[in-house]
């Protein structure tokens, strides 16, 4: 602020002189926006924590929960997060979760050391692996499910006074999931990359799991919610070609094993996709393979020709600049589909930041049917997107809880919406939470710092009502593949 009283004087008050100032202000503004909203992105995982809370945990209106989880299966599956407004932990969702934090931490590993997040993100990752080990006991046995989401659904309840099911859900050979092993695989690839450089046992640990899955995946195939029915009606799979690729592209990436590369050379690139998110991870896979040509690390072929050209293909469009536009709100958001929207743009926003980095290091560009896009033209409009996010649009609001002071005060989520439980021990009942809390026109109690919330509608409209989870329900999915991108653009 004294450069800008020095810069006024200098010009005496010129209206050129003005303008500048102004826009420095702005700037001033947005980049404490990008601060605030990296560190409040990972504060969102500590308020997700399900299990034994640790000492240095930051969101002290949390406490312990579900220290049980796993007893029905005479196992320990405690720990992990909590998959969104309710207190189910989902392991497909989960593992996304896992690996788009993994690679935040592989591919903007720099920029989170500089921004002093490095640490706190990968304690959020490893808050994630931890949990997946410990759901991996045998090869081909993979815990994916804790709660039974019906009667989870049915009631509010902080997680500290849960009183519904806690059953324990798995896949095993008898009963496979490949979409969810393969997932899981590919988080536990990813993370070991990211643990590498700190941690090399745990980094083995990891890799041992992402191969034993993998295998599992591939040898007993089978849709996951065809062996636990109860996750179908919140997160069913439409396939699991995608994770197979996606766990291949991660498995290369972090042994550079031959095995790997083959299969994905061998397999179907999944052509053309309009979304990247938890149930469709092709994208994810073609930029992965994309890299590998870039760098020129693996011999050109057709195939590797194709998941190139499909990677650029869903960016040309998140551009703009292809034949199959992002549609866009007036004010200016990708626009895929009406429920949690703002999951598929930060997925979205996330490739595109990653792939500016490719093309920066290969010194290379993209030729779109409109028009060839640089690395810069890429982070333009992923910055464009996280300024529309953090409030940058027509409601001057942050989707983004705790930036700013335009938030969401009433999002869809049962610890944020109840007193904690630091401050009032009187166990919150299932119906009585509904009647006192979920009910109650007043703002959450509790400020969710970090929670991105499903966002607006295609006309940039948005109700800031508890009931309108389509809308204010956030979820691990939407704020893991923004830690990486705020840290880029910051």
């Amino acid at each position: 602020m004294s450069q800008l009283k020095n810069r006024s004087s200098q010009c005496l008050w010129t209206s050129i002189c003005i303008v500048l100032i102004v826009m420095s202000m702005a700037r001033e503004a947005v980049s404490t926006n990008y601060a605030e909203a990296l560190k409040n992105s990972l504060l969102y995982f500590e308020a997700q924590r399900s299990g034994k809370l640790p000492p240095n945990q930051r969101v002290t209106w949390r406490g312990d929960s579900a220290l049980r989880d796993g007893s029905d299966a005479h196992i320990d599956l405690t720990g992990g997060y909590y998959d969104a407004g309710d207190n189910m932990k989902f392991g497909f969702p989960l593992a996304f979760t896992t690996t788009m934090l993994a690679w935040s931490n592989i591919e903007m590993a720099s920029q989170l050391r500089a921004h002093h997040e490095k640490g706190n993100a990968l304690r959020a990752l490893k808050w994630a692996t931890d949990y997946l080990i410990k759901a991996h006991p045998q090869p081909n046995v993979l815990y994916g499910q804790v709660g039974e989401g019906n009667s989870d659904h049915k009631c509010w309840m902080r997680p500290e006074d849960m009183t519904t099911p806690r059953t324990s859900y798995r896949i095993d050979a008898q009963h496979p999931g490949s979409d969810l092993a393969g997932e899981t695989a590919a988080a536990m690839a990813a993370a070991s990359i990211a643990f590498a450089p700190s941690d090399k046992a745990y980094a083995n640990i990891l890799i041992g799991h992402a191969k034993d899955l993998f295998a599992f995946a591939k040898a007993h195939r089978g849709l996951y919610q065809n062996s636990i029915p109860n996750a179908g009606g919140f997160y069913a799979s439409s396939g699991y070609e995608d994770e197979l690729l996606w766990a291949a592209a991660w498995l290369h990436r972090a042994t550079n094993d031959q095995i790997y590369l083959d299969y994905l050379t061998e397999a179907e690139t999944g052509g053309p996709r309009t979304v990247f998110a938890w149930d469709d991870k092709f994208v994810g896979a073609q930029v992965l393979v994309a890299k590998l040509a870039l760098e020129g690390k693996v011999e050109s072929s057709e195939q590797i020709v194709e998941y190139k050209s499909m990677a650029e293909q869903f960016i040309c469009n998140c551009a703009q600049k292809g034949d199959n536009n992002v549609k866009k709100t007036p004010g200016g958001l990708l626009y895929f589909l009406p429920w949690n929207n703002l999951q598929y743009t930060t997925a979205a926003t996330f490739v595109l930041s990653a792939y500016s980095k490719y093309l920066e290091a290969a010194k290379a560009s993209i030729d779109c049917p409109d028009g060839a896009l640089q690395a810069s033209d890429l982070l333009q409009v992923a910055r464009s997107q996280v300024d529309y996010i953090l409030g940058s649009n027509p409601q001057k609001m942050s989707y983004m809880v705790g930036v700013g002071t335009n938030y969401p005060k009433k999002p869809h989520h049962r610890a944020a919406s109840i007193v904690s439980i630091r401050q009032d021990k009187t166990p919150v009942t299932c119906s009585g939470g509904y009647d006192k809390w979920y009910n109650n026109p007043a703002p959450n109690p509790n400020v969710l710092a970090g929670a991105v919330v499903g966002g607006p509608d295609d006309n940039d409209v948005y109700g800031d009502e508890r009931s309108n989870f389509q809308q204010a329900e956030p979820a691990t999915v939407t704020t893991a593949p923004l830690v990486g991108v705020l840290a880029l653009v910051f």
